[in-house]
């Protein structure tokens, strides 16, 4: 099913606008996993919001701002109504969405997407955050290496879970290695997907050619393509880069929209006269901030959210919507969604979902006795966070009675309550296992 979103105005044709060969350069985002290694979050990853705007939204704002005005979503079928919903409000864009009806893959997201995109296209991961140079320097490289398939890459230092590039004379790919495993990397150069295709014919006719029944078809059509032509080439980029593939790189994604924003306060929002407001903050309408409450940025204050008396909230805090962030609380480098209530807790280095309350003297511990970094259980899988520091990571509609302890780097699943008094030592997962 395809539907169309009509903008306020539509630029099919515009001199900012990138185009090669005389065929617009369209952006292709790809919204139809299922992101299995999020949980306890369970809202996907390109909808969760950052400064008031879905990650999508800024994707697609990204991208105008390097002169792209169509784009082409394609995504679940359960999710379509959330999406819509998300760049509805978007402007100067064309915006098709077309459905995954089940989540096979990119190949097939590809292909789902295939009559809705011209001759050359940029294929987007759009978890995947970056700078408006990934673009630019894509762009650039095109107009030297002519029909060539081009894919970004960053050097990395330390492992990544994703595809690693093995590379030849003039960055040109000989061969992609996904997930090869710590200690076992074929190189330093990482595979970001952001690529550019110029036939868009040719990759399905690849793509359609390779065995079904595993989830890196795209990968090993790249890698035939290599083999075949020799034209696979790699733009090292050298920009900010965060990969939100665990729940605790949303802490991440956080500092790196922070970072990237100007002070702003709503004149619909209400500090008393004796708060503290220090650094960069961004303060919502609707914010009530009460007596002796202090804020030392840099901060994100949701609409409509109080800050109760005698509250800090400290540098890399994000607080949604409609949160009351009750007397005494501590808050520090934090991600709470929409319609959290706290009293009297501690909340440091946290992940926090929707509808959560807190019971007065809840605190998350975010630091190990012996100070080593934390590991969190994924699946089967323990993996090592590459943090030193990391609290609670917490779904939706979750409750805690008084004085909770929650140890570092747990994780606790949706609708789960906690009883009073009760230290948090290990993951709770379902409602059962309370």
């Amino acid at each position: 099913m395809l539907t169309n979103i009509k903008p306020a105005k539509k630029l099919t044709t515009n001199r900012n606008n990138y185009s090669c060969h005389n065929k617009t350069v369209k952006i292709l985002f790809l919204c139809g996993g299922t992101g299995k290694r999020m949980f306890p979050l369970t809202e996907d990853k390109f909808l969760l919001n950052f400064l008031g705007r879905t990650l999508l939204e800024h994707q697609i704002n990204l991208a105008q701002k390097a002169g792209f005005r169509e784009f082409v979503i394609v995504g679940n079928p359960a999710r379509m109504a959330r999406i819509e919903q998300s760049v509805s409000q978007v402007k100067h864009a064309s915006i098709e969405l077309c459905e995954q009806k089940k989540p096979l893959g990119m190949a097939d997201a590809i292909v789902q997407a295939h009559p809705h995109l011209h001759s050359h296209f940029i294929v987007v991961n759009p978890n995947d955050i970056f700078d408006i140079s990934a673009y630019t320097n894509l762009l650039a490289a095109h107009e030297h290496k002519g029909n060539a398939t081009l894919i970004l890459s960053k050097k990395t230092d330390s492992y990544f879970p994703g595809g690693y590039l093995i590379t030849g004379k003039g960055n040109v790919v000989r061969k992609i290695v996904e997930k090869p495993g710590a200690g076992k990397e074929p190189s330093n150069l990482v595979n970001i997907v952001v690529h550019l295709h110029p036939q868009v014919d040719a990759l399905i006719e690849i793509i359609n050619k390779q065995p079904k029944g595993n989830d890196d078809i795209y990968e090993r059509a790249l890698n035939e393509l290599a083999n075949r032509t020799g034209k696979l080439h790699t733009v090292i980029y050298s920009g900010d880069w965060i990969a939100i593939k665990y729940p605790w790189h949303v802490l991440d994604a956080i500092r790196f929209f922070l970072d990237k924003s100007r002070t702003r306060v709503s004149p619909k929002a209400w500090v008393s006269s004796s708060a503290t407001i220090d650094g960069k903050v961004i303060i919502e309408p609707g914010v009530k901030i009460l007596e002796n409450a202090v804020i030392r940025g840099p901060v994100y204050i949701g609409k409509n959210t109080i800050i109760g008396n005698n509250c800090l909230v400290r540098e890399y805090s994000h607080i949604g919507n409609n949160c009351i962030i009750g007397f005494g609380t501590e808050i520090k480098n934090s991600y709470l969604g929409d319609r959290c209530q706290t009293h009297m807790n501690y909340i440091g280095d946290s992940v926090i979902g929707e509808n959560c309350s807190f019971g007065a003297g809840t605190i998350t511990a975010n630091r190990r006795l012996d100070e080593k970094q934390i590991r969190v259980k994924a699946g089967a899988e323990l993996v090592d966070t590459g943090k030193d520091k990391l609290g609670a990571i917490i779904g939706n509609n979750c409750r805690t009675g008084i004085h909770v302890s929650i140890m570092p780097g747990i994780k606790i699943g949706p609708d789960i309550k906690i009883n009073p008094g009760t230290i948090v030592k290990r993951d709770i997962i379902s409602v059962e296992k309370t």
